[in-house]
């Protein structure tokens, strides 16, 4: 298998899918703020870490009424506008930021813009969906996946920089990025969302037209719901990537932990990139649902051995680890998702169910922060590593039942058709 077979799995997509592999790359690049925002909390406002854990938590929780909003109106008037305009707005909330620097102040504007942000969410999943199909949809979240991480493995060092010698260019160069990438959008993708005459035409039975509401469509899906529950367990372990191990690493490291902690996500950005195309292309003949349940042993086995570690250098291999678990889950959970999303709720479904699997990530750095709190940080990988592999059985068990529901299906449309 040479370089160019690995490749051609990306062969063929739809051209709106290489721009959005564009704007990926772009808005990964200059996303300064996020990676650095427990860092930011801790070393430039000087709060607890309990309190840290809130304001995260808080920052999280801001974008469920976001995401419902946003789903909504991405289902009635369409994709890109919503996405270019809400953007936008997130992006307007980092520019005071950088002048009021070390003020309490920050944290909130940077909910407002969270916020902002979660509107357009819906609208950006919705538009994937609609550009993809059952064949190309695996290669295309591989794609953007990757594109997230071809930026992300530059953007965190650029920004650790930043963040210890110019604060103001840390909040002005993401707003930039994000500017960028909306005019990329507006100028090179059309609006995705189904007519009437492409509702009729879609093959996959899950994937067609609800005249039902949100709510009725979703628990007709109880897979699915199951699927977005479980994924709040794995959401949960990452959450601690951007909490416990920047505190663990400051913890060992002192003062120049911003530094090596940049170099950690750096890591994860370029394993990433490395191993990527070759996951997808080795993972393909297994289902979506499979791969997700073999996530959980890297990340089981990822953060469970950061509760032993003392040297940077394994502080790298753990994190290769556990990235290829992200990676497995990642490109497979979206995957699973829009399989069994309908059309004319893609909106609506992507702003409730990546509040469900998101929710973990959401309450993860609070609860764990509690944990901690009169204990050590190392204390959380065991928890992170009970939670993972138990998750990893659940969904191999979701597997099981889902291969026989549709195998009786089988059955009774071969009887049918005698």
């Amino acid at each position: 298998m040479n370089i160019k077979d690995i490749f051609k799995i990306y062969k063929g997509l739809p051209f709106s899918i290489y721009v959005l592999f564009v704007v990926k790359i772009i808005n990964s690049l200059g996303a300064f703020v996020a990676p650095f925002l427990t860092m930011f909390l801790s070393d430039k406002i000087g709060l607890s870490k309990d309190v840290i854990g809130i304001f995260i938590m808080a920052n999280a929780i801001c974008t469920v009424p976001g995401s419902l909003i946003g789903g909504k109106i991405s289902d009635t008037f369409g994709r890109r506008n919503v996405l270019v305009t809400f953007q936008g707005l997130a992006a307007l909330c980092y520019i005071p930021c950088a002048f009021l620097e070390r003020s309490i102040a920050v944290p909130y504007l940077l909910i407002i813009s969270s916020f902002f942000n979660s509107i357009a969410q819906p609208a950006y999943g919705a538009m994937i969906a609609d550009l993809t199909n059952t064949k190309n949809r695996s290669s295309a979240y591989s794609l953007l996946y990757l594109g997230n991480n071809l930026g992300f493995s530059i953007g965190p060092m650029i920004a650790g920089f930043l963040f210890s010698h110019y604060l103001k260019m840390l909040f002005v160069g993401n707003s930039i990025a994000v500017f960028t990438s909306i005019i990329i959008i507006y100028t090179f993708v059309k609006e995705t969302k189904p007519d009437k005459e492409s509702e009729k035409q879609i093959i996959n039975e899950n994937e067609k037209a609800e005249e039902s509401n949100l709510i009725s469509a979703l628990f007709k899906r109880p897979l699915l719901l199951s699927f977005a529950l479980l994924s709040m367990i794995y959401s949960f372990v990452y959450a601690q990537f951007p909490f416990c191990i920047p505190l663990q690493v400051e913890e060992i490291f002192k003062s120049n932990s911003s530094v090596l902690y940049g170099k950690i996500m750096a890591t994860n950005g370029l394993t990433v990139i490395l191993f990527t195309t070759v996951i997808t292309r080795l993972t393909r003949k297994f289902s979506a649902i499979q791969n997700v349940a073999g996530a959980g042993i890297f990340y089981g086995v990822g953060f469970g051995m950061m509760y032993f570690i003392k040297s940077y250098p394994m502080f790298i291999l753990a994190t290769v680890i556990w990235t290829l678990g992200e990676i497995i889950h990642t490109t497979n959970s979206g995957v699973y998702i829009a399989n069994h999303t309908p059309m004319s709720h893609r909106g609506r479904f992507n702003s409730v169910i990546p509040l469900i699997t998101g929710a973990g990530f959401a309450v993860g750095p609070a609860i764990m922060g509690m944990y901690i709190k009169n204990r050590r940080v190392i204390d959380a990988w065991p928890v992170a590593f009970t939670l993972a592999i138990s998750a990893s059985v659940l969904f191999y068990v979701l597997y099981i039942v889902e291969n026989r529901k549709k195998n009786a299906s089988s059955c009774i449309n071969i009887v049918e058709n005698k």
